[in-house]
């Protein structure tokens, strides 16, 4: 979830909708208006690659939208709003418990003697507002999907924090899936984690800072030297500031502020000394380094090694 990375940026918003493509929302449209009841087809479309070594083939017309947290891709849904580094068992856990709990509700009401084209119906209406097939990045749309009371949460942090909310721990006791202290448990130790690797990252940016920025731009005598001074102890005092909260949720809250404003506002002060010390007085990798590291690295017969045969 966002929260380390920036906030609800890419990869998908922290806007809960679905898309669906425009085949299957048509189809679905006019069976909950109740305008036809037939199967549904998926419609294909060929693929040509422009090769001789591979044929045109077929694959599903619908277009699974990368822009969405939910997109349908054909004969599946994907959730694409894991983070990369972030295990998928425990959200595995929440859509099965989810969809379970859902599932048997629609067979209680079939037993129960309702039709179930009627309960495909009800549901259809009653969370329409989901499907959502533009651009989930247009900040104009993300609005118009808030407005419509999609469930959004930006932050990380408190996104862990409804873990154990009533209707949640409710859910999972219902399910039989967990109890109401091993949701808390597992809250607990999210936001330590999350906690845990922001204090990381913010003592390898004092090292950095003291053991090459720092250094650097007194060498090279121009640049942000106070600042850069200043930003160490604002570090450290966050950090103790984190070590010293009272619970892992407050850690974490604090943590944000550190990684998502004060350390990014860090960064501007360290990007502005990189832009006036030489090259040569730089210690640390730029980017051009390391992206074009074949172009910077060169070996004369001075560093090749030699083997004695």
């Amino acid at each position: 979830g966002p929260g380390l990375g920036g906030g609800a940026g890419p990869p998908p918003p922290a806007i809960v909708s679905t898309y669906l493509g425009e085949d299957i929302t048509f189809y679905l449209s006019h069976f909950k208006d109740g305008k036809g009841e037939g199967e549904y087809i998926p419609k294909l479309k060929t693929l040509d690659l422009g090769t001789h070594e591979v044929l045109p083939f077929d694959v599903p017309a619908e277009d699974r939208n990368r822009t969405s947290p939910f997109p349908y891709g054909g004969a599946r849904f994907e959730f694409r709003a894991v983070g990369s580094s972030q295990n998928v068992s425990m959200v595995n856990t929440v859509l099965n418990t989810i969809v379970a709990e859902k599932f048997a509700e629609f067979s209680d009401r079939v037993d129960a003697g309702e039709d179930i084209h009627d309960i495909a119906r009800e549901t259809l209406n009653e969370h329409w507002k989901v499907i959502f097939n533009g651009n989930n990045y247009d900040e104009e749309m993300q609005q118009e999907l808030t407005d419509r009371g999609l469930w959004r949460i930006d932050s990380g942090v408190e996104a862990i924090a409804t873990l154990t909310a009533e209707k949640n721990t409710a859910l999972f006791q219902k399910m039989k899936v967990l109890t109401k202290e091993e949701c808390e448990s597992r809250q607990h130790i999210l936001h330590d984690h999350y906690w845990g690797t922001v204090d990381i990252e913010a003592k390898c940016l004092v090292d950095m800072l003291n053991q090459h920025i720092i250094p650097s731009v007194k060498a090279a005598g121009v640049g942000p030297l106070s600042d850069l001074e200043a930003a160490v102890g604002t570090l450290k005092a966050a950090i103790a500031e984190i070590h010293a909260a009272e619970d892992s949720y407050k850690a974490a809250q604090l943590a944000r502020v550190l990684r998502l404003e004060t350390m990014i506002d860090i960064r501007a002060v360290c990007d502005a000394a990189e832009e006036v010390v030489p090259a040569n007085l730089w210690t640390l990798a730029t980017y051009k380094e390391l992206m074009f590291l074949d172009q910077h690295t060169a070996s004369t017969p001075e560093t090749e090694p030699f083997f004695d045969e």
